[in-house]
């Protein structure tokens, strides 16, 4: 799918979440407006920056368990498990705004000390 405005909010961000959970982060920044902020946990991400963190990220998932979504309007909340060899129980909350056919702004929480390699004592 390529995102149009007669796209719902909805498939928009279903659309762009299954690409980067899929591996395919060119396909996912497709969905992501040129002027994008991610507010992370690490602070905020432009367009090219939030790029670069998914191309570090998706070679670590091994897949993703969908929980939840919730819809209003032009905002989008999904609640999913990314899987890693880390954890596959630590969840993640993304919170989108979708203007004009595009994800402008994303509001992502998780728990980043999850993610991080076993400590080696």
């Amino acid at each position: 799918m390529t995102p149009t405005n007669r796209s719902t909010a909805l498939d928009i961000v279903l659309e762009y979440h299954r690409a980067w959970t899929s591996g395919h982060v060119d396909q996912a920044m497709t969905f992501i407006s040129e002027d994008f902020e991610c507010k992370a946990p690490s602070g905020p991400l432009g367009k090219q920056a939030f790029r670069e963190y998914l191309e570090r990220f998706v070679p670590n998932l091994t897949g993703v368990a969908d929980v939840a979504r919730f819809v209003e309007g032009g905002h989008v909340a999904l609640i999913y498990y990314p899987q890693t060899t880390v954890t596959n129980t630590t969840p993640a909350t993304e919170y989108f705004t979708v203007r004009d056919g595009r994800i402008v702004e994303s509001l992502l929480m998780f728990d980043r000390l999850s993610y991080a390699p076993p400590n080696q004592e």
